[in-house]
C-alpha cells in the first residue's frame, strides 16, 4: 500500500474511522460504498496498512469528497495561505508518484494539487472519482498520457486539458524520465 511521506498515516486512519462513525456506517456499509473489501478498510484504520491513491479516492468519493478533501480533514483545517513548507505530501507505493497539496480548503470551491509521476508509470481512476467535480491537468514537465472515455490525449509541458463528464481516467506516464503536472479541480 503507501508510503506517506509527512507521517500522516495515523491521521489519514483516524479520519476515516471518524467519517464511517459519523455516517453511522459499518464496515461491510463503506466496502459497499466504496468497492474496498470491509478487510482492507479494517487494517487501514488499524493502521496496518496505508491505502493507494486509488482506494483512498474510492474511499473520499463513498463520503461524498474529493482524495484532496479527505486529506485535508486528515490533516485539519486549511488556511488562506498555503505555505511550501507546510505543503502535504504523500507518496504512492503502487506507482511511486509523489502527490503535493498545494492548496485546499473546506469552504472554498478550488483545489490545486502537484503531483510529479515516475517514468513508466500509470494510474487508472474510477468514474466515482470525478462524482461533483470539475478538474484539469497542467503539464508542467514532461509527458502525460491522459485517456478518459476511451480517448487518448498526450499532454506535453504547458498543456492542459480539461476533463469532460465523469469516467474512468488513465493517467501514464510512457517515457523514461519523469513528469510534473497541477491537477486544478472545482467542487460543486
Amino acid at each position: 500500500m503507501a508510503i506517506i511521506v509527512d507521517e500522516s498515516g495515523a491521521r489519514i486512519a483516524r479520519r476515516l474511522r471518524l467519517e464511517r462513525d459519523m455516517r453511522g456506517w459499518s464496515l461491510a456499509d463503506l466496502g459497499e460504498r466504496s468497492g474496498v473489501s470491509k478487510a482492507t478498510i479494517s487494517k487501514i484504520e488499524r493502521e496496518e496498512v496505508s491505502p493507494t491513491a486509488v482506494i483512498l479516492v474510492r474511499l473520499a468519493g463513498a463520503f461524498d469528497l474529493t482524495l484532496g478533501g479527505l486529506l485535508l480533514r486528515a490533516e485539519g483545517e486549511g488556511k488562506r495561505l498555503s505555505r511550501a513548507a507546510e505543503q502535504a505530501v504523500w507518496r504512492d507505493p503502487e506507482t511511486g508518484y509523489l502527490r503535493k497539496q498545494i492548496f485546499n480548503r473546506p469552504d472554498h470551491p478550488l483545489e490545486i494539487t502537484q503531483v510529479k509521476m515516475p517514468a513508466g508509470k500509470r494510474v487508472m481512476l474510477p468514474t466515482s472519482s470525478y462524482a461533483h467535480i470539475r478538474q484539469a491537468i497542467w503539464v508542467q514537465k514532461g509527458e502525460l498520457v491522459i485517456i478518459e472515455g476511451g480517448e487518448r490525449n498526450l499532454l506535453k509541458a504547458g498543456d492542459c486539458l480539461g476533463f469532460g463528464l465523469p469516467c474512468e481516467v488513465t493517467i501514464a506516464n510512457e517515457k523514461a524520465v519523469p513528469c510534473t503536472y497541477l491537477v486544478v479541480l472545482a467542487r460543486s
